[in-house]
């Protein structure tokens, strides 16, 4: 079994998996922003957290957190992909 989470508010989403990995738990992070404002629209990124958790639990946790902080960043304009 894996785990997973999702954090969603009215324009974004975070989405976070976890699957086994040699010495514990590995966490791939999916983030969504609709921006209205920009003629793009819609932002998506998708990665792996760069470290290995001990347990499912901090993996899921840390991959939300890290995806939150993305989504933090891109509606501050303090990143651009």
């Amino acid at each position: 079994m894996t785990v997973s989470g999702k954090v969603n508010e009215h324009d974004w989403s975070v989405s976070a998996d976890v699957q086994p990995a040699s010495g514990g738990f590995v966490c791939t992070i999916h983030v969504d922003h609709v921006d209205h404002a920009d003629p793009n629209g819609k932002f998506e990124h998708c990665f792996k957290h760069h470290r290995v958790f001990g347990t499912e639990r901090e993996a899921v946790l840390e991959g939300l957190r890290e995806g939150m902080i993305w989504i933090e960043q891109k509606m501050a304009h303090s990143i651009h992909l």
